[in-house]
């Protein structure tokens, strides 16, 4: 391998792709934290109000993990601001679309007097039971990835299996020209099984390709 220049590239060319896999997975792990903190916020806010505590009250002692489009909300309870405004606003990040429920609900409360603790319960329902659907999901979906995987890896074992063999097989793939044949399709074929495979699992999970 270290005669040739095709490890060299194929190392840079991965590049790009492994820092797009690493930030696809970090957003991920933040909408799900925001979905997260979400579901938490309504059951705090719904018991606070259960428990004697004005909404706008609620809202200024609570600390959740909603970034810095949060810090506005507690601001407008604190200072007669517009909440619904503010919680919409927030809303727009990743993970935190739940709160245009809150939004809707303590909307609700200040024009029509409705109990604002009740429909944050049902809001704080509805979003555990799509997240557990969604986990459910991507559950089922796991052995779909996992063949995949396991396809992938396979020419990788063939390589080692021919190796411990005494066929020298890297060198053939890297210094012929059947070889160099034989490695570009065997890798335009790879790429394209997974791809496909890739585009299935989107297709059931969901079109976003998070499994949201």
């Amino acid at each position: 391998m270290g005669e040739s220049m095709l490890p060299l590239i194929g190392a840079v060319a991965a590049v790009p792709l492994v820092r797009r896999a690493l930030a696809t997975r970090r957003r991920k792990r933040e909408r799900d934290r925001r979905e997260a903190a979400v579901i938490d916020l309504c059951g705090a806010v719904a018991g606070d109000l259960r428990a004697g505590r004005q909404p706008g009250e609620a809202l200024v002692g609570l600390v959740v993990d909603l970034g810095a489009a949060w810090s506005a909300v507690p601001a407008a309870a604190r200072f007669g601001g517009d909440v619904p405004e503010a919680l919409r606003k927030a809303a727009r990040q990743p993970g935190a679309e739940g709160l245009n429920g809150v939004a809707a609900c303590w909307q609700v409360s200040v024009d029509g007097g409705a109990g604002l603790a009740a429909g944050l319960e049902r809001v704080a329902a509805a979003l555990s039971a799509e997240r557990d659907q969604r986990e459910d999901l991507h559950a089922q979906l796991a052995g779909t990835r996992s063949t995949g995987v396991m396809l992938a890896v396979l020419p990788v074992l063939a390589l080692l299996m021919g190796s411990a063999l005494g066929a020298a097989p890297l060198r053939v793939l890297l210094h012929t020209s059947a070889g160099l044949g034989c490695l570009t399709l065997g890798g335009v074929l790879e790429c394209a099984g997974l791809v496909w495979t890739a585009r299935i699992v989107r297709a059931a999970g969901g079109a976003d390709g998070g499994g949201r």
